[in-house]
């Protein structure tokens, strides 16, 4: 007799549902839901900035605990919809309100991506200067102060003078800084950053120096809690200021106003629904809000620990939170 009969077909299945009703209570899935899932990798991307490594990598070791396999992809913030379009990318963690509304829209309108909700964050991005420099420029944050030349000149560097320097985020990040600069004639010249770490680098160098500087500034994050400083405050934004060049205060041209202030979104490929519906349904129920996150990234970019360890923490103190996830 061989040893394979000594089940029956019947009982070997019955058998193997066993172990998979098993192998979903312990990871919180169940087994209709595990049964449902491709085994197929789940690719979350990867951008440039700190803080969404970290979103990131918190939920690819969430869904790994629920027996996803899972691919982190580096991706362009701005042209990766098109690989969620197109399904060979699945899920980005952070998209803001402030810089990738426009980008995100067109992609749901398509029908093949979708919003898969906020994250709880709360974004901020905008022009940021330290307090010192009020000085020199008392009207601040009134963004009509740096119409004059002389506030102007005064965050002006060698390259720039004597218009004043804006120090922008990297190009993919977006932002119209340059429609901005342009649609409310300010005298500035945007200098973009070539990355995160280079923005902040040279925000931390001025600040030492007392010496001028005009940057980009978002939150959540560790800067705008460590340094003295504050947002210029543009005329309030609106779609329509984005879209219509006839709204706004300059009757000719778009961007006539600040960034949008608000959520920071989850969006993805909308096959994910389908093709793995357990993990789509943890991806949903991810939250984390803006003192969390600055946390975090205080720990990776100040403290020097890696965005592994940070989020290892992170998932270690928070087992009851993100299993709650997974049982969604």
């Amino acid at each position: 007799m061989h040893s394979a009969n000594l089940f029956s077909g019947r009982t070997f299945r019955q058998l193997t549902a066993a172990l998979v009703i098993s192998s979903a209570s312990c990871i919180g899935l169940s087994a209709s839901a595990l049964a449902q899932d491709s085994t197929d990798p789940i690719k979350l991307t990867l951008h440039d900035w700190t803080g969404q490594l970290i979103t990131t990598e918190i939920m690819g070791e969430v869904l790994k605990k629920a027996g996803y396999s899972i691919e982190y992809v580096q991706a362009d913030y701005l042209a990766q919809f098109a690989g969620l379009e197109s399904g060979d990318l699945h899920v980005a963690m952070e998209m803001w309100e402030t810089t990738g509304r426009d980008a995100m829209d067109a992609a749901t309108a398509t029908g093949k991506v979708e919003n898969f909700g906020p994250t709880g964050m709360k974004a901020k991005e905008e022009w940021w200067y330290p307090a010192y420099m009020t000085e020199q420029c008392p009207d601040l944050p009134n963004w009509e102060a740096l119409k004059d030349e002389a506030c102007a000149e005064a965050f002006s560097t060698a390259e720039t003078a004597p218009k004043g320097r804006y120090l922008g985020g990297p190009v993919t990040w977006g932002g119209f800084d340059d429609e901005r600069v342009e649609a409310l004639d300010l005298p500035f010249e945007v200098i973009h950053a070539g990355t995160d770490a280079a923005l902040f680098a040279e925000l931390e160098s001025a600040y030492q120096r007392k010496a001028p500087i005009m940057l980009w500034i978002y939150a959540p994050h560790w800067a705008p809690a460590k340094y003295d400083g504050a947002w210029v405050e543009f005329p309030e934004y609106s779609a329509e200021c984005y879209n219509d060049p006839a709204t706004g205060i300059n009757p000719d041209m778009a961007y006539d106003c600040g960034k949008p202030f608000g959520e920071i979104w989850k969006v993805g490929w909308a096959g994910v629904k389908e093709k793995w519906p357990g993990a789509y349904d943890a991806i949903k129920a991810f939250t984390i809000d803006n003192d969390e996150m600055g946390k975090m990234i205080t720990e990776v970019d100040l403290d020097g620990k890696t965005v592994s360890a940070v989020v290892g923490e992170w998932m270690d103190a928070n087992e009851d939170r993100w299993s709650g996830w997974i049982k969604k």
